[in-house]
């Protein structure tokens, strides 16, 4: 008895692995997040013969707290031969695959790690903005926007030359903003913030980071959405007429 704890990439059903779909098609009990993207859903009922849970959780909407998902892993894994716990993107960024493995280690649970591929890096590709280039910043950062426990410092990331990379940022995109302006960063730093990435509702909106926030609650932006702060962002204007993979207008 195993518990797979699977990435599902960023919502394009092509950008699953090999791995994810063989397990998906073998999979006893398949618990699966909301930000798996609607196409990858799809596949499920498809594709596989397993029992579906939805254990979704997007900002304000839980329909399973944390508790009571790594509850289930340890039921289901003592029952099932399989189980599949998948998550949207990579289970080890931002997406608690980390709480989940030690869960199943204290109950001697036999588990298995599938990396999945990050929306942190494969949005902004498919909108064509590279997050490391020559030309820009040296460094690369990923940040979650959601500070229930105040434990970024704020001057220090303000203040270094990174790309930021942000998710789950678009409810606190304003108050983020500030912090960073306030704490040295340039108002005029490009941004980009990418809605529904990789799916064919893709949405690429931009701005300044003095703006951006005004920018997104006029174009009424919405989650699931990925915030990159720095001058890559510069790079989608040059090659957005040929990139065939970029979905917006």
């Amino acid at each position: 008895m195993t518990v797979y704890i699977v990435g599902a990439g960023p919502g394009d059903p092509e950008l699953l692995t090999l791995k994810a779909l063989k397990l998906i098609r073998e999979a006893d009990v398949i618990l699966y997040d909301e930000l798996i993207g609607d196409d990858i859903k799809e596949l499920l009922k498809k594709e596989s013969r397993a029992m579906l849970v939805d254990v979704g959780k997007r900002s304000g909407k839980h329909r399973k707290k944390q508790e009571e998902i790594n509850r289930l892993l340890v039921e289901y894994g003592r029952k099932h031969e399989k189980v599949v716990r998948l998550k949207g993107g990579d289970p080890f960024v931002f997406g608690r695959g980390g709480e989940e493995i030690e869960i199943l280690a204290e109950n001697k649970i036999e588990f298995e790690v599938v990396p999945g591929i990050t929306s942190a890096i494969a949005v902004p590709a498919y909108a064509g903005i590279p997050v490391t280039h020559r030309r820009f910043d040296p460094a690369l950062i990923f940040i979650t926007g959601k500070q229930e426990r105040e434990r970024l410092n704020w001057d220090a990331l303000a203040r270094l030359n990174a790309t930021i990379v942000m998710l789950m940022g678009v409810s606190s995109l304003k108050e983020n903003a500030e912090r960073l302006i306030k704490h040295g960063k340039s108002p005029d730093t490009p941004v980009a913030v990418i809605e529904k990435g990789t799916t064919e509702k893709q949405r690429v909106i931009k701005g300044k980071l003095s703006d951006i926030a005004e920018i997104a609650e006029r174009e009424k932006v919405e989650a699931p959405a990925i915030i990159i702060i720095g001058e890559v962002v510069e790079v989608h204007e040059t090659v957005r007429d040929y990139l065939r993979n970029l979905r917006t207008p």
